[in-house]
């Protein structure tokens, strides 16, 4: 009886870092009505997008869905629903405002009164992107990096313990070297949810896999690449959330060459995941390739000279596995309301988190060790 006593507490502390292990983010930015397409038990974090920026305070476009949104928790108590500020485009005015301490304490404080007011569990960062061209047009300078930094501290200071802190970090390598002093920020934030999707975006005047799992001769952008950066700059594993993309990038005018891969082209749209399950199909032209080496997939048109590059179930499963083989905090996705209904990717990583993280059973979106919890 005596040693149960002490090993009880030791037990539900290893239980709770079982259950925290890996965390499955989904950011929604659909209305009201989208709400009840979400799946709460089989997330973690479900992060609102998009909310601005109304002087130098945070300004909530729609109160309703975010509410909704809240109210999934009846269905997992423990699923955490985060704000987000920006998003392409949606930071405009980040790098001036941001300078001065009056506006970052302003815009702290809006935060937590959200957070209070709508039942919210903290604040995701989208600026795109400090101290390198992001938006067409937005302002941006080398003092942004500085600028980032401060304003994380001062949303930890004003936020305290209770609410989250995360921001999604740009997964291409002038981002990584230059938007982020990775250390004083990573101190302050719970984690960081790298976007590596659209590696190779609307701008490029090339084809290439947009969210590949590992780099390639013709394309160093990856989920691998900038993972082992930042674990090179000392950011804790446990902190990195990685991204898969639920839609696809398609480029017309591609040549044959290399079956439409790595050939001059010009984008031409996204297209969610559904979209490509749908259409994008053999029986519409479009050829099925799989890179095992980036382990991405494409599809080309022969006739059309389409090239399509898109996660599906294999690389999410296969990214899913890496996150955990390397020991990161989790996986994200942009957005939820892309996915299939059948055979959804959201499924697959459910299902690789139970078939690789040696833990056990994925029980109502939180990792449950078989045996240990009853």
């Amino acid at each position: 009886m005596l040693l149960a006593f002490f090993c009880l507490p030791l037990l539900c502390v290893f239980g709770q870092s079982v259950r925290q292990r890996h965390t499955i983010i989904a950011y929604f930015a659909g209305g009201p009505s989208k709400v009840v397409t979400v799946k709460p038990q089989m997330l973690t974090h479900l992060i609102y997008a998009f909310c601005g920026l109304k002087g130098n305070k945070l300004y909530l476009r729609d109160s309703v869905t975010v509410r909704k949104l809240v109210a999934l928790k009846k269905q997992n108590p423990q699923l955490k629903v985060l704000l987000m500020l920006g998003g392409w485009g949606g930071c405009e005015s980040c790098s001036d405002l941001f300078r001065s301490q009056v506006n970052r304490e302003a815009f702290a404080v809006s935060v937590k009164r959200a957070c209070e007011k709508l039942g919210t569990d903290g604040i995701d960062l989208d600026w795109e992107y400090p101290a390198v061209e992001g938006y067409p047009g937005h302002k941006y300078s080398p003092d942004d990096k500085d600028t980032f930094t401060l304003l994380v501290q001062q949303l930890r200071k004003t936020l305290g313990t209770k609410y989250e802190i995360s921001f999604a970090a740009g997964g291409f390598q002038e981002y990584l070297e230059k938007s982020i002093d990775w250390k004083p920020v990573m101190k302050e934030v719970d984690r960081v949810n790298i976007m590596s999707y659209d590696l190779v975006n609307g701008y490029s005047k090339v084809t290439g896999h947009h969210t590949a799992l590992y780099s390639t001769p013709q394309l160093k952008e990856s989920v691998d690449n900038a993972v082992t950066y930042m674990l090179d700059q000392g950011v804790p594993a446990n902190k990195i959330v990685i991204g898969a993309a639920f839609y696809a990038r398609v480029w017309q005018n591609v040549p044959p060459a290399n079956n439409g891969l790595y050939q001059p082209a010009t984008f031409r749209n996204t297209v969610a995941i559904t979209g490509v399950s749908s259409y994008y199909t053999q029986a519409n032209g479009y050829i099925y390739y799989w890179d095992d080496t980036a382990k991405a997939p494409f599809l080309y048109h022969p006739a059309k000279k389409l090239f399509v590059t898109f996660d599906n179930n294999e690389s999410v499963r296969l990214k899913t596995r890496y996150m955990i083989d390397k020991g990161l905090n989790g996986i994200m996705f942009w957005q939820i309301a892309h996915d299939k209904t059948k055979e959804s990717l959201l499924g697959t990583i459910n299902d690789a988190i139970k078939q690789y993280s040696g833990s056990g059973e994925l029980f109502n979106g939180t990792l449950k060790k078989t045996g240990l919890e009853k």
